[in-house]
C-alpha cells in the first residue's frame, strides 16, 4: 500500500498543477526545485559550523559545504561523508540537500561535506564522476584541517548521488586507492538501461516517471552507448567484490527500486557486506520530504545510525 502521507503529496501535485519536471528547461526545473524545497523539507536543524569553500577539479573549481554536528568541539577529529546530492544528474545543487546532509552531521556525529558536482546537459557524463572522484580526494588530502578522520570517511548519496557514491567506491577500488569506510546509497540508479521490471510497473502516477527518467538521462548521457558503461550503470561492473560496506535504501513505489535490490543483492553475492531496506510504502525522493512524510525522518535516523555504527572507532 502507498504510504497516506505519500499519496496526499502526489494529489497535491495534481490539485496544483506541478509541472513534471520534463515539461520544464533544465535552468528551470532547478529552480522549481530549489524554491519548492521548503514545503516538503523540515526546517533546517542548527548545526555547529557551516562553512562552503571549493577544491580544484580537473575541469574548474568545485563548490562544497562542511557541516559539523552541532556539540562538537572545535578541533575534534570526527568521522565524515562525502555526501553527493540527487536530482538526475540535472538538477539540485548544496541547499537543496542542506536539511538532509545538516540532519545526517547531527544525527550521526559526522563532519558531512556536500559535493556541488557540475550537472548536465551543461557538462555531461562523466563530468559529475570526476568531480565526485575530485571531490572525495580533495577532502580525504585535507581532512586533518577540516578536523576529519581519513580512516573513517564514509560516500553516500540519494538516486543521481547514490549511483555517484557506489562509482566512486568502484573506480577508487579499481585504481588501487584507498577505499571509503562505507557508502550510503539511498534508492541509487545503477542501471541505465532502465529494464528492471519496476521501471514498467511503477514508471507512471509516483512522482518519477518514465518521461522524467529519459529527461534526466537524456541531459546527462546523451549517447547510449555510454548507458551500459559501468561509470553510469555501476550495476554493470563485471566485478563487485572487495568494496565497501553498503546499506542501501529503497522505495517500493520507486520505478528504481528493482535496481537498487539488484545492486544490494550483487554486492552481497560478490562477498561485498550489504544490508538493503526497503520503505515499502514510499516513492522516489522521500528522504528529504519530512516535513509531509513522516516515514522519511524515520528513514534519514537508520542512514545516520548506520552511518554511525560504521564510522565507530
Amino acid at each position: 500500500m502507498l504510504h497516506p502521507d505519500a499519496r496526499a503529496l502526489l494529489d497535491l501535485m495534481v490539485e496544483k498543477r506541478i509541472p513534471p519536471v520534463n515539461e520544464l528547461s533544465p535552468v528551470e526545473a532547478r529552480a522549481a526545485y530549489r524554491d519548492r524545497r521548503g514545503f516538503t523539507q523540515p526546517d533546517a536543524p542548527a548545526v555547529a559550523e557551516s562553512r562552503d569553500w571549493r577544491i580544484d577539479g580537473p575541469h574548474g573549481p568545485i563548490a562544497l559545504r562542511l557541516l559539523r554536528p552541532q556539540g562538537s568541539v572545535p578541533g575534534e577529529l570526527l568521522p565524515g561523508l562525502v555526501y553527493l546530492h540527487g536530482g538526475g544528474w540535472t538538477i539540485g545543487d548544496l541547499d537543496t540537500h542542506d536539511v538532509l546532509c545538516r540532519e545526517l552531521a547531527n544525527l550521526s556525529g559526522a563532519v558531512v561535506v556536500s559535493v556541488d558536482y557540475r550537472l548536465g546537459p551543461e557538462a555531461p557524463f562523466p563530468a559529475a564522476v570526476d568531480d565526485a572522484l575530485a571531490a572525495y580526494e580533495g577532502v580525504r588530502r585535507e581532512a586533518a584541517s577540516l578536523g576529519i578522520d581519513a580512516r573513517r570517511l564514509a560516500v553516500g548519496g540519494d538516486s543521481a548521488g547514490g549511483n555517484l557514491a557506489a562509482v566512486l567506491c568502484l573506480a577508487r577500488r579499481d585504481a588501487g586507492l584507498a577505499p571509503p569506510s562505507f557508502q550510503l546509497l539511498v534508492y541509487p540508479a545503477t542501471d541505465q538501461r532502465q529494464q528492471a521490471p519496476s521501471h514498467a510497473a511503477l514508471g507512471e502516477g509516483y512522482l518519477l516517471t518514465r518521461d522524467s527518467m529519459d529527461y534526466y538521462r537524456r541531459h546527462y548521457l546523451p549517447d547510449p552507448a555510454t548507458w551500459t558503461d559501468w561509470r553510469a550503470s555501476p550495476l554493470l561492473h563485471p566485478d563487485l567484490s572487495r568494496l565497501p560496506p553498503a546499506l542501501v535504501l529503497t522505495a517500493g513505489y520507486d520505478p528504481l527500486r528493482d535496481e537498487g535490490l539488484a545492486y544490494a543483492q550483487g554486492l552481497t553475492q560478490a562477498g561485498s557486506r550489504s544490508t538493503h531496506l526497503c520503505f515499502e510504502r514510499q516513492i522516489h525522493g522521500f528522504i528529504t520530504m519530512g516535513r509531509v512524510i513522516a516515514e522519511a525522518n524515520d528513514a534519514v535516523r537508520l542512514c545516520a545510525a548506520a552511518l554511525r555504527h560504521a564510522l565507530q572507532p
